[in-house]
């Protein structure tokens, strides 16, 4: 059981997988960072110095100052600004893995597409040895 399990393990299939796992939690995490101190600041800038991630719809009957003081009083909010930051953050994350993808799968296809190199023209020698060989055929 455990040589069944270190092959399991060990495969390059799967340590691939795990490679790319990580790699994908930390561009996610440098794509948040992008998101968070690049692009909201110009957002936030472009629109009059808004913070979106303070943005929110209070469903309660009291007011609170920030959307970080509603939530720590538990009243009833909708944060649509830390979705508005959060879904630029997933758009310009799938547009990244939609343009690996793409060149991934666009190397492949120009793999497939290569003809197969045609066989070397047989040499003088091998020649020589197919006549022998088609003779000796007739005569038998």
């Amino acid at each position: 059981m455990l040589k069944e399990f270190k092959e399991f393990a060990f495969k390059g299939n799967l340590i691939d997988m795990a490679v790319g796992i990580i790699i994908g939690g930390a561009f996610g995490t440098v794509v948040k960072s992008l998101v968070d101190n690049v692009f909201m600041p110009v957002l936030g800038k472009i629109t009059g110095g808004v913070n979106f991630s303070d943005k929110y719809l209070n469903l309660g009957d009291k007011d609170y100052p920030s959307y970080a003081e509603a939530l720590k009083a538990g009243a009833p909010v909708i944060g649509w600004g830390q979705f508005v930051t959060d879904f630029i953050a997933f758009v310009i994350l799938a547009f990244a893995v939609f343009i690996v993808v793409k060149k991934a799968l666009g190397a492949l296809k120009k793999e497939e597409a290569k003809p197969d190199p045609k066989p070397p023209e047989p040499t003088a020698e091998e020649k020589l040895l197919a006549e022998i060989r088609d003779l000796l055929k007739t005569k038998a």
